[in-house]
């Protein structure tokens, strides 16, 4: 036995190398990588078990009253007055766009596969590829939020114009639709294997159905003409402040700010998310999005510290371990209140079972900065930019405290 131990030890690592070289082979490493990263979640869940990210310990100094918070004054914003002509309000009963290509979503591709549909609309010829390589080239990188769409969109097919808009509705979903122009959403729902628990999904909308009520969606995950019920995609879709994107040819601006109406203008739509998210609350105080959708709407105007309540509530009610991966709110919000401690605690959690979300690591990477330990600043700026070598705020980050990728 002991004349045969040298050998089987040999046998054992001859075999893991083999492994590891064949887990280089890019038709191999493509079909195991995500299984591999799913494993470790699944086991990190384990270890940890939780569905909901931890309170921060800064809420603990002041009691969370889950009441709303005060609107400011509602002169503040009004509506502006619009020189777009006015378009009829009488919208079909159903509509069908002409539905792009479909395309399958690569791991953790919905928002490059779901941006590669809407630019076919609109006669591009490139694919998820094309845009996840400038926006996410790691393939373990689960997110892309809209700002990084549009700003493929604006820089890599200039012949379109894109923008977004929060606090939408369905029938201004409708009523886009209904103009020819199919809108992209971002929406929350339920995993039902792999792990499970509360996800993000990009869909596509290009068609509607009142008499059925329901939304036509090319879903990058599920195929191409899928029906979702306008009221299944507002519950997913207040997850994110009802956020909607949409592509259009930029001498169509007057139609699109015709459809958009007071919205059109940025200062005024947030408002009306705000009140929304406000609404929402004095409806149901223990609604956990609505409060974070206020915090959300709050940080845009910079009321730093009425964000920050409102992200205690929400994180005291209990949000998805996975909301810090696609959202960064409360991490903007706290660190202009100085709470740089619970910005490290939160992203510490969500790292912990996401460990390639590089705005995570930027933010902790700031607050550690402000905390006085610049070595371990510098670590997290770096370890984000070796997710995403593009990630600009990572590159001026480490610029700011001269330091060098």
């Amino acid at each position: 036995m002991r004349d045969r131990l040298p050998w089987f030890l040999i046998g054992v690592f001859l075999a893991a190398g083999l492994l590891a070289a064949a887990y280089r082979i890019p038709p191999i490493h493509a079909q195991l990588e995500w299984r591999f990263d799913m494993a470790e979640g699944i086991v990190r869940g384990w270890l940890r078990p939780g569905e909901s990210l931890p309170a921060p310990t800064g809420a603990a100094a002041h009691a969370v009253t889950l009441t709303p918070l005060p609107l400011p004054d509602s002169t503040a914003t009004p509506a502006p007055e619009s020189t777009a002509p006015a378009i009829s309000t009488a919208l079909p009963a159903s509509v069908h766009l002409t539905a792009p290509e479909w395309e399958k979503q690569d791991w953790n591709n919905c928002g490059p596969a779901t941006l590669s549909l809407a630019l076919r609309y609109w006669g591009w010829t490139g694919d998820q590829f094309e845009i996840s390589d400038l926006l996410k080239p790691d393939r373990g990188d689960k997110n892309v939020n809209i700002e990084e769409l549009i700003y493929f969109v604006r820089t890599r097919a200039g012949w379109l114009q894109a923008d977004y808009r929060v606090g939408g509705t369905l029938e201004m979903l409708r009523a886009f639709i209904a103009a020819g122009y199919p809108v992209i959403i971002e929406e929350g729902y339920e995993i039902e294997d792999g792990g499970g628990g509360w996800a993000a999904h990009y869909l596509l909308l290009t068609g509607y159905d009142d008499a059925q009520q329901v939304f036509i969606t090319q879903d990058s995950n599920r195929g191409p003409d899928q029906q979702v019920s306008y009221q299944s995609l507002d519950d997913g879709w207040q997850d994110f402040n009802r956020v909607f994107m949409f592509l259009y040819p930029p001498d169509d601006q007057p139609v699109i700010d015709a459809l958009l109406g007071p919205q059109a203008d940025a200062d005024f739509n947030r408002q009306h998310a705000l009140e929304t998210a406000r609404d929402e609350i004095a409806a149901d105080p223990q609604d956990a999005f609505a409060w974070a959708n206020l915090g959300l709407n709050l940080v845009y105007f910079e009321r730093y510290a009425e964000a920050a309540d409102a992200y205690d509530a929400a994180l005291s009610i209990g949000l998805p371990w996975r909301f810090t991966r696609y959202q960064f709110g409360p991490y903007i919000a706290y660190f202009h209140q100085g709470r740089f401690q619970d910005i490290v605690d939160l992203a510490d959690a969500t790292l912990y079972r996401t460990s390639k979300a590089e705005e995570s690591m930027l933010w902790r990477g700031w607050a550690r900065y402000r905390l006085g330990q610049s070595t371990a600043a510098v670590e997290d700026f770096r370890a984000a930019l070796a997710i995403n070598p593009n990630y600009l705020d990572a590159q001026y980050a480490l610029e700011f405290i001269g330091s060098t990728p």
